[in-house]
């Protein structure tokens, strides 16, 4: 899950990947990009690599090790490389206990809600992690948060109240003349 909320990623990206295409070192898993088949590495979160490296050990010895071989098992026996329909039974019996109904693409969507929410992350950065064709796709994930938008609007408007309102005219000139020529109360 860690992989899928830090990348972006698809869920059938993900579970294509074999042994060779985790990077801890770089912090980077390489994906095939559904549209393209491009391959792509993707930057993830640390922690991501920590729960990869806790989930290796365990089934260290029990499925076949190589560069080759899939990332990702299933724990029950018989031990198989892990589909989207078996991630999907998962995440399925995830919900029934917790009574939620999240979807593998749910954290798809998560990943990019959180980046696309970062005012350091440019938005054409987050269509590029995403696979997007089109920024226009990504821009979906710019939802504003009400008390976001309240708070920023307010600030806007303190900000009008203190700036500059430009020189003040000199003693000499008729307000109304003012008044005339640039159309408001000079005072």
């Amino acid at each position: 899950m860690a992989f899928w909320v830090s990348t972006g990623a698809r869920a059938s990206e993900l579970l294509g990947a074999t042994v060779a295409d985790a990077d801890p070192g770089q912090q980077l898993i390489t994906v095939i990009r559904k549209g393209t088949g491009a391959l792509q590495p993707l930057p993830a979160a640390p922690d991501a690599f920590v729960w990869l490296r806790l989930y290796q050990a365990q089934i260290q010895g029990l499925v076949p090790s190589g560069r080759d071989e899939p990332l990702w098992w299933t724990l029950r026996r018989p031990f198989r490389a892990l589909t989207y329909d078996a991630a999907r039974a998962m995440f399925d019996r995830v919900n029934a206990s917790l009574g939620t109904h999240w979807s593998l693409h749910d954290l798809r969507h998560t990943a990019a809600y959180r980046m696309a929410r970062d005012p350091q992350m440019p938005l054409t950065d987050v269509q590029w992690v995403l696979g997007h064709a089109f920024l226009s796709t990504t821009q979906r994930y710019l939802n504003p948060v009400t008390e976001e938008v309240i708070a920023g609007v307010l600030a806007f408007h303190a900000r009008q109240l203190t700036r500059d309102q430009g020189p003040t005219p000199a003693p000499e000139y008729r307000p109304e003349s003012l008044e005339i020529l640039f159309g408001k109360d000079p005072s």
